[in-house]
């Protein structure tokens, strides 16, 4: 069966895929377009975001097959702390963004700018209060 990998960013059917129940295989050469992430001496990287892959790790997730390198893309996945989840009627595969990539996202996460009035009828904005800390205590009658 095809496999079909899913990202943010593309939707591919590596030739040399092999899914073997929870592990994904795939070939050193079709790993970037595939994925987004390749492999090299430093780790498996995108980017410049690398992940370091130890000796016990790498002897779990890469593979030398068929003359080749193989990586276990669904087991680095749960080791780098990326979102995935895989559709085994179809062969499906989806890989989401690691913890590295979300993490950027809650940095600069600011809250829309808002006017509501205070129990005396005074309007308040949010964006009036930019720098400094702001309690919000919200409630709904439902």
């Amino acid at each position: 069966m095809a496999v079909t990998i899913l990202t943010s960013e593309s939707e591919t059917t590596p030739a040399n895929a092999r899914a073997e129940g929870a592990r994904l295989w795939i070939r050193k050469d079709e790993l970037l377009g595939s994925t987004g992430w390749e492999i090299k001496p430093e780790g498996v990287c995108r980017d410049e975001l690398c992940v370091p892959l130890p000796e016990d790790r790498a002897a779990a997730l890469l593979s030398e097959r068929d003359g080749a390198t193989w990586l276990d893309v669904a087991g680095f996945a749960e080791y780098a702390g990326q979102t995935s989840a895989h559709d085994e009627a179809t062969g499906t595969w989806y890989f989401g963004p690691g913890p590295e990539e979300r993490r950027g996202q809650f940095e600069m996460l600011d809250a829309p700018d808002f006017e509501l009035p205070d129990l005396d009828g005074r309007m308040h904005r949010l964006s009036d209060r930019r720098g400094k800390k702001v309690v919000l205590a919200l409630w709904a009658s439902w």
